[in-house]
């Protein structure tokens, strides 16, 4: 029987013929019984050696053109070639590294150049009305990416670890942890990722990544003037951290196609996200997605006021994944817990100098003051909009995630119990993390039984985070919104990206079955 053999896009050798072209209207079967069809602009865009997949969830046609596609493929496969000789080189060498790479970010005359890059960045943002909260290489990030690589230097390494041993007559079986492959990795334009992608170098891996285009050049720099000379200095193979440079979409989906990959990271904006795990996932590549979040508070029926309002308050200092989206309040409370509710979306505002945003579900809008109605600014991504300070929505809307910048935004839900909250949390939400403010601890445990959520606590929810809460600098935060994770904890690091191979010592030569 002939063997079938897969290119690095999972092309059929022999099996099929090549693309070469579209046709408008073209009919593209996907997800088994459905139908979708090739516009007008995407056939006139194709030509031979360009790709298409479809995106069987959606029926989405992705057109990667032949140099994305050839970008992508070249840094992998420098990965894959330094992942060959990545079992050679010593852990001192990985710690040199490190070290080397946070020099270069500490040292001025290299940080010059990256610097001028990142204001490069920003101003081809500004001009483009995008935001640049996240993009901005400030003084804080730079010292928090040092901070980042000097504690994977101090990191014990995972490599060749015996994590168990079964003991047979003349034999026995090693357990033996090992690195996984090639992880690609796609993120937003935070600079900072830089330091959280090279971690999985620590468990043995190589990594090939894709920055968001606002910050390609912050990027280039870095590797150039940092990343680089860092590998160069330490030994380590060239291609063990590859960048995909370019600013197209097209080289992310280029990216997670290709099959030779052992993890595909994404981490970013909910659809983009959701997006690249579907490409990968058709690829037959495992994926960790980190991209939709949004926090739940749960106020109990014996919540302390002053410390669900502090809850509340220390959850909403910045829009990231792990910021309070959700509140739910039970309905016997609601008489003084909606008015502290409202105090300290008042604090969070003032702190960030912004009105804040409320949506409460229709059904208790009567719970909320008239003056909360009223129309104010409100910042948004392309500056300050007059709108009403409160809105109403559906219960089913409840999990919606609110992208805000200036003012922070939540939505507000009087429910019966927390069971109610609960239930809804586990529907409604993608199932990130959740709190539960209430001084009864069987009230603690059947919430924490109960919850379908990877991360869960009794306070604010903005110690969910792998530097923070762990001391590990994180590739990203996941959700269950595609299920429970195998294996592994919700903060994906460096070190925990790893495989565990079985290793055979015999000493007895008479051994048979």
């Amino acid at each position: 029987m002939r063997r079938t053999r897969y290119g690095p896009f999972g092309t059929i050798g022999g099996m099929s013929e090549t693309l070469q072209s579209l046709v408008p209207g073209m009919a593209i079967p996907f997800g088994g019984t459905k139908v979708t069809h090739v516009s007008p602009e995407l056939a006139d865009a194709f030509v031979t050696g360009d790709r298409l997949v479809i995106v069987q969830d959606t029926g989405a046609l992705l057109h990667i053109p032949a140099s994305e596609g050839s970008i992508a493929e070249t840094a992998v496969s420098a990965a894959i070639d330094a992942f060959s000789h990545m079992g050679t080189v010593s852990d001192e060498a990985i710690t040199a590294f490190y070290e080397a790479f946070a020099q270069r970010l500490e040292s001025d005359d290299s940080f010059a150049p990256i610097a001028e890059a990142n204001e490069a960045d920003i101003a081809s943002a500004q001009e483009r009305g995008r935001t640049t909260t996240r993009l901005e290489l400030s003084a804080t990030m730079r010292s928090d990416m040092i901070s980042g690589l000097r504690t994977w230097a101090g990191v014990q390494s995972l490599r060749n670890q015996v994590e168990e041993t079964i003991e047979h007559d003349g034999w026995k079986v090693d357990q033996v942890t090992s690195g996984l492959g090639v992880v690609g990795f796609v993120f937003e334009g935070r600079p900072n990722v830089f330091a959280d992608a090279t971690g999985v170098l620590r468990s043995g891996n190589t990594v090939v990544f894709r920055i968001g285009s606002d910050a390609l050049g912050t990027a280039k720099a870095i590797v150039e003037h940092a990343l680089e000379p860092a590998l160069a200095d330490a030994g380590l193979p060239a291609g063990a951290v590859s960048l995909v440079a370019s600013a197209a979409h097209a080289a992310g989906w280029a990216l997670f196609s290709d099959s030779r990959l052992a993890l595909a990271v994404a981490r970013g904006s909910g659809a983009a996200v959701s997006q690249l795990g579907s490409v990968a996932r058709q690829a037959g590549i495992p994926v960790s997605l980190h991209g939709t979040g949004g926090a739940w508070i749960v106020a109990a029926p014996d919540a302390d006021v002053d410390v669900f309002a502090e809850a509340v308050y220390n959850s909403l200092d910045r829009k990231v994944c792990n910021t309070l989206n959700t509140c739910c309040i039970v309905a016997d409370r609601a008489s003084d817990l909606v008015p502290a509710f409202l105090a300290a979306l008042d604090r969070a505002g003032e702190r960030r100098g912004a009105k804040t945003k409320l949506h409460v579900v229709a059904d208790h809008a009567d719970q909320i003051p008239d003056a909360w109605y009223a129309e104010v600014p409100i910042g948004r991504a392309e500056g300050d909009v007059v709108e009403p300070q409160t809105s109403t929505l559906l219960w089913e809307d409840l999990g919606d995630e609110w992208e805000w910048e200036a003012s922070p935004e939540v939505s507000l839900a009087i429910v019966d119990s927390v069971d109610h909250a609960v239930d809804l949390f586990n529907t409604l939400s993608p199932r990130f993390a959740a709190s539960l403010v209430s001084q009864d601890a069987d009230q603690h445990r059947r919430f924490f039984e109960r919850i379908d959520a990877p991360f869960v606590g009794n306070g604010f929810t903005r110690w969910v985070d792998g530097q923070y809460a762990l001391d590990r600098p994180e590739l990203g935060l996941s959700n269950w919104e595609f299920g429970r994770l195998f294996g592994r904890g919700g903060v994906l690091s460096g070190d925990s990206v790893f495989t565990v191979r079985s290793r055979v010592t015999q000493t007895d030569p008479n051994i048979g079955r």
